[in-house]
């Protein structure tokens, strides 16, 4: 038997072996039923915050909403207060003091002001609202400040608007909630050194700058010929410094939040400028705000100053935050679109809104035509149709003239 030692060494080997490789493949089983069973027990924990999760989203998407509305009530509640200081200032003080004449008496109307503390509270609001709810909801929802407005105007201030005007409304509230649907969304900015980065841009600048020239040219010069006579002249100036001042308003903004968090930004220079910008460009809008509201009616300059208003500040992030590489062709087509829609609306609203037309006017007239229409049919089927017949001549009792007409 001594032959079969080697064998036997062998043998003893491969039984090692073997014993080895299942001890081996054992623990691979154990530790994969430990990491399934680590694995379920995280499902089942993500799956309880996610619902969690999903309750607070919706929380938040119903504080955002009213934040919203009450934004559009506060902001469209105060064009209607400030409307009414002004005309009160015109009626008890004479012509130097008004807005449109370069004047400031408003300053001392305690009414004026309530009108401001409103629309204050209006943008906190609105400010607000973009923490708990997306923007596609937020921005739109602005829309509602210019109903706001048609309706207490027309109750407190006795104004009215003709019919293509309200039709011209809600074109232009249309385009510009296409435009901001379709609008890319803003970046978010960690850092007042992240914004500082893209400040630098050439875009940027070039847009800031275009618009202190824009707006200085319309000040110094289109303003003193034109602005009695058109609209925009006014509110194109709130709208173009407006874009600044919401990016400045952003900027600080931040500098306080991080102030907060523990980073002291108080003694960054870019704060100091933003606060600086924030002021300055507020007074411009306040100031040629009031000019518009003195010299034209409310139910006009609300809708066409929140079109062009959303407009620019829609241009005006985009730039700054480079998010237009991120749209894709039905959302540049659809701010096409939108852009176009409103121009249309805005041409509507100037073009006939002296025309005197209401929806009473269009109900006489569609009354007026079907009796014409009417009448008309009464007195062709009184006509007898006739068969041609040789002229002078008598057939079946009938005189056919030369003028082709029938006598009995």
């Amino acid at each position: 038997m001594s032959f079969l030692r080697p064998y036997r060494h062998r043998l003893g080997s491969y039984e090692s072996g073997m014993e080895t490789t299942m001890t081996n493949a054992t623990a691979a089983a154990i530790a994969t039923a430990t990491e399934l069973v680590a694995a379920n027990a995280i499902e089942t924990s993500g799956s309880v915050i996610s619902s969690a999760d999903v309750t607070k989203n919706f929380s938040d998407f119903y504080i955002g909403l009213g934040l919203a509305v009450s934004s559009s009530l506060f902001i469209g509640t105060s064009f209607i207060i400030k409307k009414k200081a002004l005309i009160r200032l015109a009626n008890n003080s004479d012509c130097t003091q008004r807005a449109s004449e370069g004047g400031f008496g408003y300053l001392t109307d305690y009414l004026w002001w309530m009108g401001v503390i409103t629309m204050a509270l209006g943008e906190a609001c609105n400010f607000a609202a973009y923490l708990f709810a997306p923007a596609s909801l937020v921005t739109p929802l602005g829309a509602l400040s210019v109903l706001v407005t048609a309706i207490l105007s027309s109750k407190f201030l006795k104004e009215r608007l003709n019919l293509l005007g309200k039709i011209g409304c809600a074109v232009c509230l249309l385009g510009s909630t296409v435009i901001v649907i379709h609008s890319p969304k803003e970046e978010e900015v960690s850092s007042m050194e992240d914004l500082a980065l893209k400040m630098k841009d050439a875009v940027f600048i070039l847009y800031v700058v275009t618009v202190i020239l824009v707006t200085l040219a319309i000040v110094l010069y289109v303003s003193p010929r034109y602005g009695r006579s058109n609209i925009l002249v006014y509110i194109s100036v709130c709208s173009l410094i407006g874009s600044l001042s919401v990016l400045s308003v952003k900027g600080l903004g931040l500098a306080i939040k991080e102030t907060l968090s523990g980073h002291q930004q108080f003694t960054n220079v870019l704060t100091w400028f933003w606060l600086l910008s924030v002021a300055s460009c507020v007074s411009v809008q306040l100031i040629y705000l009031n000019k518009s509201l003195d010299m034209y009616n409310t139910s006009m300059v609300t809708p066409i100053y929140y079109v062009f208003f959303t407009t620019f500040v829609i241009l005006a992030s985009s730039i700054l935050y480079k998010e237009w590489s991120c749209l894709g062709a039905s959302d540049i087509l659809g701010n096409v679109i939108g852009f176009l829609i409103t121009i249309i609306g805005i041409f509507q609203m100037q073009l006939f809104r002296d025309v005197n037309i209401s929806f009473r006017h269009v109900q006489q007239l569609v009354h007026k035509t079907s009796i014409t229409h009417m009448e008309f049919n009464n007195s062709a089927t009184s006509l007898v149709d006739c068969s041609p017949f040789p002229n002078n001549s008598h057939q079946n009792g009938h005189l056919r003239s030369n003028n082709g007409h029938c006598y009995t």
